[in-house]
């Protein structure tokens, strides 16, 4: 038998059954006695509620998370401590996890799929614009709604769960989910939400889980490791660019992921509203970086084929001279006159030889004796070539060489802004050539759009723009400005603005948002007014702020529900957004007290006695009873504050035995 069921907590929260079971927690369905609703309360296990330091922990975080407020977010009302009992009071959720959606389901279709992702990343864009991070997102975490509507739970129980977490048999159900800085211990951003947003949405659209394993550790060193098949490869009815913005979200490259939820949720509306949209990247631009090898074989060659050695080329020599000596026949004797001939020829072909000999090193000592002209590099830079090519340096003595590939730089475009050789170096002979490369002008980007992000998220998109051009971000607080549509701590323009021109050394100024601004306010009288009344107009009416933490409900003879109390006096005047705290009637409780009467004595046997409370028409006591007892009891009267007890017998008021009673 559950030790809580029939049990109330902090008089005020009564244990009805319980409805689910985690890691961490038990889950009961409760019934909020004050406000007379329906509630989950979540029960800290007790091992871990003994444990002072996780109980503190356990406390803050919840606190925070208590003050998320977003229809995709399960609504936490209440933290608290009764004895050793550690526990939250949140929205209780009739519909089942996602899990269990898919499991009943089978495979979702795509539009499904995409319906339940855009849900999931709008509550993590709420929950991450609070500086909250959930670390545990995963179908279990995910509750399914009768209406098709989703809700993103557990937020306080994951963070604090995930950071005492071991890659173990019993983690298996969340390391399917988890990012791989989480697998490797590393410190965690909203990014490490969005990778298991990305594995929930691949898991959704496939039917099947990414990465499998035996152990925890299998499937945390896949995450690590490994990459997944597409989701087209298993179904191929996925529309292609919903596959991408699946394989962006879940990429273990922080820098290629996606930089922050509301980035995702764009590409997620984009798609939706035109399935055939073409995004900004391709799934080579997700792909991870191959290493380079660091050496390669180098190949040698087969000396069968190609015969090097002196010794072989010696012995080929010498076959070669073998087979000339065989085959040589030496000249007969009797042809005088065929010598003759030939020594004449020989003759002749000597002195022409020598004629040419002569020739040659005759022009060869003019040429030396005539010293060739030194020229001087001139200085081209800044001109256009055809300018250059008119300096009387260059003029019939240096011809330009312009190179294809230009240079960046401030110069004009066209201009020359290098040369080789400089200026000042000297050059001797004819067909001297200066090369010279022309100006492209400045090397320039193009702003991004950073309205509507933090200057953190900005900063990150800036990140490669900032190292080229050595730019400077300011988000001083003197940029800051009031704005009615963009929330406070969020860029509403920056200078230069988007698509606008960037050059080297710029400075961008991030004009940032400190909220719409607040007026003056006059605070009107809420008290006699019903609580549920008075919250409905705080907001739209009356500009004042008020969570579940500033109400206080107390016992008062006044209408259950109705302020008897606020903190701002009526018609004094405040600061618009300024928080107002109420204390609340709970009603007075009845009290039961036990009361004896005298009986008549006279000639009657038996008297009926009948009791009244107040004004009550029902007699809360009413029997017959023998006078011969001398008194009655009556074991329970039921009241509050003080009450006028009537006592009637045999139908006659008895005015001695009628008084007020004070029920305490």
């Amino acid at each position: 038998m559950d030790p809580y069921i029939g049990k109330t907590l902090d008089n005020r929260y009564e244990i009805l059954e319980r409805i689910g079971t985690g890691g961490m927690a038990v889950v009961y369905k409760t019934r909020d006695q004050r406000l007379n609703r329906l509630v989950a309360v979540k029960v800290l296990k007790p091992d871990l509620a003994q444990d002072e330091d996780f109980r503190r922990r356990f406390n803050a975080e919840s606190q925070a998370v208590a003050q998320l407020s977003h229809p995709n977010i399960v609504s936490v009302y209440d933290v608290s401590r009764g004895g050793d009992t550690e526990y939250i009071v949140m929205e209780l959720i009739d519909g089942i996890t996602l899990k269990q959606y898919m499991e009943k389901r089978g495979q979702l279709n795509w539009r499904e799929s995409l319906h339940f992702i855009t849900q999931i990343m709008r509550g993590l864009s709420h929950a991450h614009s609070r500086g909250i991070v959930h670390r545990d997102i995963k179908p279990q975490n995910v509750m399914v709604l009768r209406d098709g509507s989703v809700k993103v739970a557990d937020f306080g129980i994951a963070c604090l769960e995930n950071s005492a977490q071991t890659l173990t048999q019993e983690a298996l159900g969340s390391v399917h989910y988890i990012s791989p800085e989480q697998a490797r211990g590393e410190r965690t951003d909203s990014r490490s939400d969005i990778y298991s947003a990305g594995v929930v949405m691949y898991e959704m659209l496939t039917g099947r889980l990414p990465f499998e394993g035996d152990s925890a550790v299998s499937v945390a060193i896949q995450h690590l490791s490994s990459v997944p098949l597409a989701p087209r490869e298993l179904k191929p009815e996925i529309p292609a660019q919903l596959e991408l913005i699946c394989m962006k979200a879940m990429t273990p490259d922080l820098s290629r992921r996606y930089v922050s939820a509301d980035a995702m949720i764009a590409d997620l509306e984009d798609f939706r509203k035109n399935p055939n949209i073409s995004l900004d990247f391709t799934m080579m631009d997700l792909r991870p970086e191959e290493p380079t090898e660091p050496t390669q074989p180098i190949r040698t060659y087969d000396q069968t084929l190609h015969p090097s050695s002196s010794k072989q080329v010696r012995e080929r020599v010498r076959e070669r001279r073998r087979d000339y000596e065989d085959n040589y026949e030496p000249p007969r004797r009797g042809g005088g006159a065929g010598v003759k001939v030939l020594v004449g020829v020989a003759i002749l072909l000597a002195v022409a030889l020598a004629v040419v000999l002569f020739r040659m090193v005759s022009d060869s000592i003019k040429e030396q004796s005539v010293v060739p002209e030194t020229y001087t590099v001139p200085e081209v830079l800044g001109l256009t070539p055809e300018q250059a090519a008119q300096l009387p340096e260059v003029k019939d003595i240096f011809t330009l060489d312009v190179k294809e590939e230009g240079d960046f730089s401030d110069k004009p475009v066209g201009t020359i802004v290098r040369q080789s050789p400089t200026e000042g170096e000297h050059r001797k002979g004819d067909n001297l050539v200066i090369e010279v490369w022309l100006s492209v002008g400045e090397d320039t980007g193009e702003m991004l759009d950073v309205t509507n992000k933090t200057v953190a998220q900005a900063k990150v998109l800036l990140k490669s723009l900032k190292e080229k051009y050595n730019l400077e971000i300011l988000a001083d607080e003197a940029e800051m400005e009031f704005d009615d549509e963009i929330t406070e701590g969020y860029i509403i323009r920056s200078e230069p603005a988007e698509h606008e021109e960037l050059k080297d050394g710029d400075i961008i100024r991030l004009i940032v948002s400190k909220g719409p601004e607040k007026k003056p306010v006059v605070v009107s009288n809420f008290v006699g007014m019903q609580i549920d009344a008075v919250l409905r107009s705080l907001t739209d009416t009356w500009h004042l702020t008020c969570t579940n933490a500033d109400i206080e409900y107390v016992e008062n003879e006044a209408e259950p529900n109705s302020v008897i109390w606020q903190s701002l006096e009526p018609n004094t005047t405040v600061t618009e957004w300024d928080t107002i705290q109420f204390k609340v009637s709970a009603g007075i409780t009845n009290k039961t007290i036990e009361l004896d009467f005298n009986l008549p004595q006279d000639d009657r046997t038996t008297v009926s006695v009948r009791v009244y409370v107040g004004d009550e028409p029902n007699p809360q006591f009413d029997e017959r009873v023998r006078t011969a007892d001398g008194t009655v009891h009556i074991p329970k009267l039921t009241g509050s504050g003080t009450q006028m007890v009537k006592v009637y017998f045999d139908d006659t008021l008895d005015q001695e035995q009628s008084h007020e009673v004070q029920f305490s």
